[in-house]
C-alpha cells in the first residue's frame, strides 16, 4: 500500500528530540487545518506504560458491559458525523460523499455490530472429546486480552481503518495506542475523543505523533500486537521486528487488484464498477482496481464505457458534494502516479482520458483526472508497481486462462474480482485467483462490512482485521481443561506388556475394520480389562 511510502518510511533527520508540533494542512487549499503536539520515540514507552497500567481493569469487565460503550461510541459517531465529515474532507482530500459513504457510516456500522456480536465471539468455546479415553474431561477455549495493542494507521482511509481495528481490541479487553499518518493526525485525535465521550476510561486509548520514528518505537515497545497498515517496505520491517520480539502483527500492505471482465459480464454493470473500483477516493485505495483484464469480444464495448464515464467524474472541490475526485493527499502521491503514467505512455501505452488538472481556486492542490490506458504491457512499471492513484490500466485477453494468468502475476494478493452473469463459472474463477478476497460482479464494498474478513496473500499482507478472526488477532487463545480425578489415565506408569497389549487392541477397536474389531476384543479382552482396573484403583 502506497499509504505511508510517501511520508512514513522517509528517512528523518536525526535529532535528539522531535519537534513540539505537528502541523496539518488541507491537501486541496494548502491551508493549516490544526496542530498536534508530537512526542519522542523514548517517550513512546511511557506512553504504552501508562495504558497498560489503566487496562486491566477495563479487562476485568465482562464482554456485554464492554459492548455498551462500543455502542454507545457508535452513538457518538452518529452525532458527530457531519462535523468529522468535514474534518475528514479537509484534512485528507476525500471528497465530502465518499467521506460519509466509505468511512463514517461504515464506522457507525462496524462500531454496532463489534457490539452486538462481541460478546458472543468472545463467549467460552467448549472443546468436544469423540475420543472414548478422553470422556471424562471438560476442556474450554477461553479468550483472552492481549494488553495493549498498537495500531499504525494509513492517510488513505484515516478514519475506518484504525476505529474498527481499535473498536475490536477495545471489545476483546485491550487498550490502544494509535499511531495516525502524519498527514491526518487530527483524525487520530478525533477517534480518540469519540471513545471517550462514550464513557470509555481516560487513557485507554492514547494517540502518540511525531513521524515515522514513532511508528518504529511504537512496534518495539512491549504493546502486545502491532496492526501496521502501509507500505511493503516498512510492513516487512513491523513484521520482522515484532517476530525478534516474539509478538503478534497484523499487516496490511497493499495491492494490485485485477478486475476480469468476461464475455457474459453484464457490461453495463461492469463499466460502473470499473470506474467506482478504480477511482474511488482518486484512486488512493489498496484493494481499488488497479488493472482491468476483458475478454476480447466485449472489450470495445467496455473500453469505450469506461473512458465515457471516467471522463465525466466531476474533479475539484472535496466539500462540494458533487465532486467525486479529490486531490491527491500530497504532491509526493500525486509525482509518484504521474510518472508511471508517463512511463507507460512512454513504453507504448494509449494515453485514452485524464490526466494533472489545475482546478480555480485551488492552485495548492495536487489533482489528477481520472486516467484510462489501453495497450499496456505486463513489462511495463504501471502493471507490475502500486499506482495508489485514479489510473485504470486496460489489458485486452483472448480467454479466461490468459486472464487468470496475467491476474496471477503479481507480488501482490490482497482482492480480485470477476465479471460474469455465470455465479458457478465466476466462483470456480475466484477459486484460483491468488488473493485473501475476490468478489464477484462487485469489488471492494465489504471493507464496509466488519462481519467479512480483510486481508491479503504474498505482499499483501499477513492476518486479518474485521470479522470474528480480527477478534482471534486480538486475543490470545488459551485453552482450560478439567479433570475430575474419578480414574487415573491409563497412559500413566507403570509401562508394562498389559499397557502394550491393551493399546493395540485399544487402536484396533476403535480405528480398525469389521473382522479386525472381532479379533481385537477377543485377543485383547484380558488387558484391557487389567488396565481398567489399575486406572480405577486409588492411590499410586
Amino acid at each position: 500500500m502506497a499509504t505511508e511510502t510517501a511520508v512514513e518510511s522517509k528517512p528523518e533527520p536525526e535529532s535528539a528530540s522531535a519537534p513540539a508540533a505537528l502541523d496539518s494542512f488541507n491537501p486541496a487549499t494548502g491551508e493549516k487545518v490544526g496542530q498536534v503536539s508530537t512526542i519522542t520515540p523514548d517517550q513512546v514507552q511511557g506512553v504504552v506504560d501508562e495504558v497498560g497500567a489503566i487496562q486491566p481493569a477495563w479487562a476485568e469487565l465482562r464482554p456485554s458491559d464492554r459492548a455498551v460503550y462500543i455502542k454507545r461510541a457508535a452513538t457518538v459517531l452518529l452525532d458527530r458525523m457531519d462535523e468529522i465529515a468535514e474534518l475528514l474532507s479537509a484534512e485528507q482530500g476525500k471528497p465530502i460523499s465518499e467521506c460519509y459513504t466509505m468511512e463514517l457510516i461504515p464506522s457507525i456500522d462496524a462500531l454496532r455490530w463489534v457490539a452486538k456480536e462481541g460478546p458472543k465471539i468472545l463467549k467460552a468455546e467448549k472443546v468436544s472429546y469423540p475420543q472414548p479415553f478422553f470422556k471424562t474431561k471438560r476442556s474450554k477455549f477461553s479468550y483472552e486480552p492481549i494488553g495493549v495493542v498498537g495500531v499504525i494507521a494509513p492517510w488513505n482511509y484515516p478514519w475506518t481503518i484504525p476505529i474498527q481495528e481499535i473498536a475490536i481490541a477495545l471489545m476483546c479487553g485491550n487498550g490502544a495506542v494509535l499511531k495516525p499518518a502524519s498527514l491526518t493526525p487530527l483524525l487520530g485525535e478525533a477517534i480518540q475523543s469519540v471513545f471517550e465521550d462514550a464513557g470509555l476510561p481516560k487513557g485507554l486509548i492514547r494517540n502518540v505523533h511525531g513521524g515515522g520514528r514513532i511508528g518504529d518505537a511504537l512496534t518495539k515497545s512491549n504493546a502486545g500486537k502491532i496492526f501496521f497498515t502501509g507500505s511493503v517496505p516498512v510492513g516487512y520491517k513491523v513484521g520482522e521486528e515484532c517476530a525478534r520480539l516474539m509478538k503478534g502483527c497484523v499487516l496490511e500492505l497493499g495491492g494490485k487488484d485485477p478486475m476480469i471482465v468476461l464475455e457474459d459480464a453484464n457490461i453495463n454493470f461492469a463499466v460502473p464498477g470499473a470506474v467506482w473500483g478504480g477511482f474511488a477516493n482518486a484512486g488512493q485505495t489498496c484493494a481499488g482496481i488497479e488493472r482491468a483484464y476483458v475478454i476480447r469480444e466485449v472489450s470495445e464495448e467496455f473500453i469505450e464505457g469506461v473512458v465515457k464515464a471516467a471522463a465525466g467524474l466531476k474533479v475539484g472541490d472535496p466539500s462540494e458534494v458533487d465532486t467525486e475526485i479529490g486531490p491527491m493527499v500530497s504532491r509526493d502521491q500525486y509525482e509518484l502516479v504521474n510518472e508511471l503514467v508517463e512511463d507507460a505512455v512512454a513504453s507504448g501505452a494509449e494515453l485514452r482520458c485524464g490526466g494533472p488538472v489545475e482546478i480555480e481556486g485551488f492552485e495548492s492542490g495536487s489533482f489528477i483526472a481520472p486516467v484510462v490506458l489501453t495497450g499496456v504491457t505486463h513489462e511495463m512499471r504501471i502493471m507490475k508497481e502500486e499506482i495508489f492513484g485514479p489510473v485504470l490500466p486496460i489489458m485486452v485477453v483472448d480467454d479466461e486462462q490468459q486472464a487468470l494468468e496475467l491476474a496471477n502475476d503479481s507480488d501482490f494478493g490482497l482482492g480480485a474480482s470477476v465479471w460474469t452473469k455465470d455465479r458457478q463459472r465466476g466462483e470456480r474463477i475466484a477459486g484460483r485467483i491468488d488473493s485473501g478476497m475476490v468478489w464477484i460482479n462487485d469489488h471492494m464494498f465489504t471493507h464496509g462490512a466488519c462481519q467479512c474478513t480483510w486481508g491479503g496473500v504474498k505482499d499483501s499482507g499477513l492476518g486479518h482485521s474485521h470479522s470474528k478472526f480480527g477478534f482471534y488477532e486480538c486475543v490470545d487463545i488459551k485453552l482450560i481443561t478439567y479433570e475430575p480425578g474419578l480414574t487415573r489415565n491409563f497412559w500413566w506408569h507403570p509401562y508394562d506388556e498389559t499397557l502394550s497389549d491393551a493399546m493395540k487392541a485399544s487402536a484396533r477397536l476403535l480405528y480398525g475394520k469389521g473382522g479386525e474389531r472381532i479379533d481385537a476384543l477377543k485377543n485383547g479382552a484380558g488387558p484391557l480389562l487389567r488396565v481398567g482396573k489399575r486406572i480405577t484403583k486409588r492411590g499410586s
